[in-house]
C-alpha cells in the first residue's frame, strides 16, 4: 500500500479474495472441512439453492486453485469425491473464526438463541 492506495495485483486481501471470493466457495469449502470427502450429489443437497452451473463452475476454480481434489472414478455410473487439499486446510482456521462471527452477529440479531 502506498499512500493510501490498496493495489489490488499486491494486496494480500484481495488476492484471497479473488482466489476464494464468490457466495458459495466458503460454504463449499466449509462442507469438504466438516463432512470430508463429499461426493457432489451430497454437496448439491447441503446447498440445494444452488445452481447446478455455478457448483461446477466453483468446484471447477476451487481445484484451479488446489484447495480442493477431485477424484473420478471410472466406473458406470461415473463417481466423482471432492475433499480438502493441504493447502484447502489452511483456511480452516479462517472458515472457523467466520463461523464463530456469524454466529456471533446472528445471535444479536434475534436470529439465533
Amino acid at each position: 500500500m502506498k499512500d493510501g492506495i490498496i493495489d489490488p495485483s499486491v494486496c494480500p486481501i484481495s488476492h484471497t479474495l479473488s482466489i476464494v471470493g464468490g457466495k458459495w466457495k466458503w460454504v463449499l469449502l466449509w462442507i469438504l472441512s466438516t463432512k470430508g470427502v463429499q461426493r457432489y450429489g451430497e454437496i448439491r443437497k447441503a446447498i440445494p439453492v444452488i445452481t447446478h452451473k455455478i457448483l461446477i463452475q466453483h468446484l471447477k476454480e476451487l481445484e484451479d486453485e488446489g484447495l480442493i481434489h477431485r477424484k473420478e472414478y471410472s466406473q458406470v455410473p461415473p463417481k466423482v469425491e471432492y475433499s480438502l487439499t493441504e493447502k484447502g486446510q489452511t483456511l480452516i482456521p479462517i472458515l472457523e473464526l467466520m463461523s464463530q462471527w456469524g454466529s456471533v452477529d446472528l445471535s444479536s440479531k434475534g436470529v439465533l438463541e
